[in-house]
């Protein structure tokens, strides 16, 4: 089903695979080939032009990018636009959409959700912005029916920022950096890697386009096959998908930790566009005669079967029939695997939901930009048609991604067919997808066509005892399932007919609904604050010393953004910065907080004049045993903070406040042995941290331990590759004696040295 390949490979015509070897250049002049070689060649593909189109450093091996536009939601667009505000922010420089559908219950913590949305609406009047109000359309499913087009670049600040099968190439990055959109920076990388995915064959009945995500993510996601690389999808199996299977398959990319992805595009794309009354939009994508490309993953798309991703992570993937038939096993291999996600804080237990020979499902969701389009629940309705799902404790909800998609699925009598069942009909909202939407009850296993399945998402409490599993699946086995009342079924067992039904684009919701300034600012518009809406607190330059405490030592294989900063009721604190830190690591290491506030509590101390020892004594031994070495240190040249220490750290949401809470709580650094995506990476460094890599099985210290990082502003200043530190305690105070051992920060850029001696993005901007 899936095949990658070793090492690069040319496809000739967009059809043929020459893998890259002594023996290429004989078999691509066979093809008339003649004088091609691997660097003119990787110039030929979609990914090029379109970076190239883009760039405005003059060198296609350090790009500086500028976007064409850029989209929020509810919950970071309020910090992007502080950010920018404080940095002097006068009007949007290229279309930037604000929806609302993370934050869209406005149920939870007084006012403050709708004051984040009317702060939202007058800004996008003030500075000439596009606001969608809630409930109208989760963020990627507005921006491909109104904002794509065909060689665009986009920039969101979500993760699941995708709309490659639209031939518009778009990332999902932290706050900051579309924050230096707005200021008319740019975004600056190495040129990527571009890996093809080649597709070929015709999917069977029963298997939808998460299946195929799945299948993907679980081949490529461990091995770091296309780790910050671009996913190009060529082959002839692209022309068998309609445009709402290409937008499934590739919204799921970001699950592969790829830096961005484009598909080539042809006349059913063209079609979506001319559906959405944007003709002039589509533009014809395809790659050149011979094209190289750094990787290679072959998807036999007729061998795909319905897939199930099983806790924690999507990349836990089994065929849904390979799960049934080996059931027992496999549900013991993920409660085993589950513990060290967990860290053995519950009794997590699958097995007692096998009853008489069959898995037993609690819950279905379908939703969000992955699972609410309107190809995924038109084929859920006709698999549901005439069934009921229960009155016992099974669930279903249907959640639409858009008002316009909704409208149909209500003209084509889907809706009526899916209500009929007992199941249920929501509105657009993406909190299904980070646990502020039909949270499961304690125990309960939920199989959704969403986006992610990680530990501490979907309203899981692990230090009072809660926990619920996700599963993710395809919309059509998950309405097949629930045809069963719950007994997890592949789609493929359906023996009904599955149609295909045309599509109807409706723009009156929009046109009745959503502001759009047209790139209009209106200077004279007062912002509208409300009082959970705060600034962000002031940040020191960094200091030519650094005095770091570990307070919190994660040695999990992979620890993800929701663990760093927990998703769901936290949601409603995003606009507060400090409000927010308070729930930092909360449910990974409870003790984090005041941990790390103590060490705030000395910088603070030292930034008005002061000396630590008064807020801390014990910091007095620890700066005794550093100035016997280094007697030229002390607490006016030396600034106090803390660090955490994790494997892996930031898999998956693209949430600047992973790295931002941890900086408004005294954070100078993070150690690890890599991190998972450039996205964390860049949160980092944009918000002043120090973004630390230390060999894998080489750790001097542990948790509580004091390090020393002496002329570490210097080290930032002239580029070193290797920064001294030193362990000057081991956490109990009895041992003193400084431990040497080395750090590195990896490749910087000049702009990010200077946001991080500077302190954080803001400061560097600051006027």
């Amino acid at each position: 089903m899936i095949e990658l390949l070793q090492g690069g490979a040319f496809l000739i015509n967009g059809e043929d695979i020459i893998p890259d070897g002594p023996d290429a250049a004989a078999e691509i002049m066979k093809k008339g080939g003649w004088g091609v070689t691997k660097e003119n060649a990787a110039k030929k593909t979609i990914s090029y032009g379109i970076l190239e189109s883009h760039n405005i450093s003059g060198s296609m091996d350090k790009l500086k990018i500028r976007f064409d536009k850029l989209t929020s939601h509810d919950i970071t667009f309020v910090g992007i636009i502080q950010t920018a505000r404080a940095s002097g922010l006068e009007k949007f420089p290229m279309p930037y959409v604000l929806t609302n559908c993370h934050n869209s219950l406005c149920a939870v913590g007084g006012t403050i959700n709708e004051d984040d949305h009317m702060f939202g609406l007058t800004c996008a009047k003030k500075y000439g912005g596009v606001y969608v109000p809630p409930h109208q359309a989760v963020i990627h499913q507005y921006a491909r029916e109104m904002l794509t087009k065909g060689g665009d670049m986009i920039l969101g600040s979500d993760s699941h920022t995708r709309y490659g099968a639209l031939g518009t190439m778009a990332v999902g990055e932290g706050g900051p950096e579309l924050v230096k959109q707005l200021l008319n920076q740019t975004y600056d990388i190495n040129m990527p890697e571009v890996v093809a995915v080649y597709l070929s064959g015709t999917p069977v009945k029963g298997v939808g386009p998460q299946d195929v995500a799945l299948a993907i993510i679980g081949a490529v996601f461990k091995n770091g096959y296309v780790k910050n690389k671009v996913l190009e999808f060529v082959g002839p199996g692209v022309e068998n998908l309609s445009a709402d299977f290409r937008i499934g398959i590739d919204v799921m990319t970001t699950e592969t930790t790829c830096l961005t992805s484009i598909w080539k595009t042809d006349r059913e794309i063209a079609d979506f566009y001319e559906i959405h009354g944007r003709g002039e939009d589509y533009r014809e994508l395809i790659p050149g005669r011979i094209a190289y490309y750094d990787g290679l993953i072959k998807v036999d798309l007729s061998k795909v079967r319905p897939m199930i991703a099983m806790p924690f992570h999507p990349s836990n993937t089994y065929t849904i029939e390979e799960l049934n038939a080996n059931l027992m096993d496999i549900l013991d291999e993920t409660e085993k695997r589950a513990q060290v996600s967990l860290d053995g804080a519950v009794d997590f237990k699958l097995k007692d939901k096998v009853r008489n020979g069959k898995f037993m499902v609690d819950q279905g969701i379908i939703a969000g930009c992955a699972g609410g389009g309107f190809e995924n629940i038109c084929a859920a309705a006709d698999i549901l048609k005439g069934s009921s799902i229960g009155s016992d404790g099974f669930t279903l909800s249907v959640y639409p991604a858009s008002m316009p998609v909704y409208m149909e699925l209500i003209r084509n009598g889907c809706a009526a067919a899916i209500l009929e069942t007992g199941a249920v009909m929501k509105t657009a909202f993406c909190g299904p997808c980070f646990g502020a939407g039909d949270t499961p009850a304690n125990n309960a296993f939920s199989i959704r066509h969403s986006t992610r399945n990680f530990p501490n998402r979907e309203g899981s409490k692990l230090q009072n005892g809660q926990i619920s599993s996700v599963a993710l699946m395809d919309a059509r086995s998950i309405a097949a399932t629930a045809a069963n009342r719950g007994v997890l079924t592949p789609a493929t067992e359906f023996d009904g007919e599955i149609g295909r039904y045309k599509y109807h684009f409706d723009s009156k919701i929009y046109e009745n609904r959503v502001f759009d300034s047209h790139g209009v600012p209106d200077p004279d518009t007062e912002i509208q604050f409300g009082p959970n809406i705060k600034d962000w607190p002031a940040m020191g330059a960094l200091p030519e010393n650094l005095v770091l405490r570990v307070v919190s030592e994660i040695h999990d294989p992979v620890t993800t953004t929701d663990e760093l900063i927990p998703s769901g009721e936290t949601s409603s604190y995003r606009s507060n910065p400090l409000g927010l830190a308070e729930f930092t690591l909360s449910r990974k290491d409870p003790e984090y907080v005041e941990r790390a506030k103590v060490m705030r509590g000395l910088e603070e101390e030292r930034m008005k004049g002061g000396h630590p020892c008064h807020v801390m004594p014990e910091i007095k031994e620890i700066m005794g045993a550093i100035k016997s070495r280094f007697p030229e240190v002390s607490h006016v040249n030396t600034g106090f903070g803390s660090t955490i220490f994790a494997v892996k750290p930031g898999d998956g949401s693209a949430r600047e406040q992973a790295a931002s809470c941890q900086k408004v709580l005294g954070g100078w650094a993070n150690i690890a042995n890599e991190y998972a995506t450039k996205r964390y990476r860049s949160n980092l460094i944009n918000w002043g941290m120090l973004p630390f890599v230390i060999k894998e099985g080489e750790l001097p210290f542990k948790n509580l331990d004091y390090l020393f990082i002496p002329g570490i502003k210097k080290a930032v200043e002239e580029k070193a590759d290797a920064i001294a530190a030193y362990v000057v305690s081991d956490g109990t105070m009895t041992s003193m004696s400084l431990k040497e051992f080395e750090l590195s920060l990896g490749e910087l850029t000049d702009e990010e040295r200077q946001i991080i001696l500077k302190g954080s993005l803001i400061n560097y901007n600051r006027v």
